[in-house]
């Protein structure tokens, strides 16, 4: 069943809820405003495995929040969440991590990759429409000083295909670095990923791969060594689907991450 009421969402906190633990280190080589993965950082969750071949992640990969799937008709939701960071203006975001690939290049200029998630569950990518699906390029391994432009090809939900707007790489792109892909085409998004393709090789082969994912709760603390807490009003109660691969990401308001401490917890009902 699900939880319809505050009285169930009280009794799923004093019973079986179920703990999330975070904490994680800062690395550093940031730019302000730039979107970093906690997937490889040390800490808890520990840190993720550089994926290969196209995956679909689940809450068993090394990376991800420790989840125990509710028996049906039970169903989890976060209702809880709390963070310390020790820089000023830190964000942070819980997604599923739905799938993923890596390996890409940064030397070659052929066309590389590609993700689909056509054999995701509709639950966990939200909708049939795919338009809760956030996809991204991430970084596992710095690629070279050259700064480069990336043609991606993709699907659209309706099965059509096109090139997305170039996207401009930075020099230097660092490990853990988020770059985001966003549909050209009104009305349409993306299902798939079809293959990146480098303007020019970086100077050096680094690793990077596609990352699809889906943003659960967001959370934003304005001071640093400040506990921030909220309640599942704040988090707006989002739904835990079975097989959940729970990770961490943050858009950066310094050169480093910073330091990121909290908890959480996830009741049944």
């Amino acid at each position: 069943m699900t939880i319809t009421n505050r009285d169930g969402i009280i009794n799923g906190l004093a019973s079986g809820a179920q703990p999330l633990l975070i904490s994680k280190q800062s690395i550093s080589g940031r730019a302000v405003t730039e979107i970093a993965s906690l997937w490889r950082v040390a800490g808890a969750p520990a840190p993720g495995a550089i994926p290969g071949a196209a995956a679909v992640c689940t809450s068993s990969l090394t990376g991800a929040f420790e989840f125990a799937n509710p028996l049906p008709p039970a169903a989890a939701y976060l209702a809880q969440a709390w963070y310390v960071s020790t820089l000023n203006g830190t964000s942070l975001e819980l997604h599923d991590r739905l799938a993923h690939m890596g390996g890409l290049s940064g030397s070659s200029t052929a066309p590389q990759g590609g993700l689909t998630l056509a054999s995701l569950p509709v639950a966990r990518r939200g909708s049939a429409s795919y338009a809760e699906v956030q996809w991204w390029l991430e970084w596992y391994a710095d690629t070279g000083a050259t700064a480069v432009s990336a043609s991606v090809d993709v699907t659209y939900d309706d099965g059509s295909n096109g090139t997305l707007a170039t996207v401009a790489l930075d020099a230097t792109t660092r490990a853990s670095r988020l770059v985001a892909l966003r549909s050209n085409v009104p009305g349409r998004n993306i299902r798939a990923v079809n293959s990146v393709t480098l303007s020019a090789s970086t100077g050096a082969a680094g690793n990077f791969g596609v990352t699809a994912t889906r943003s659960l709760a967001a959370m934003m603390g304005a001071v640093a060594n400040k506990i921030e807490a909220f309640d599942w009003a704040a988090l707006g109660l989002p739904r835990i689907e079975n097989d959940s691969c729970l990770m961490l990401i943050t858009q950066c308001s310094a050169s480093t991450t910073g330091v990121i401490r909290g908890g959480g917890k996830i009741v049944l009902g």
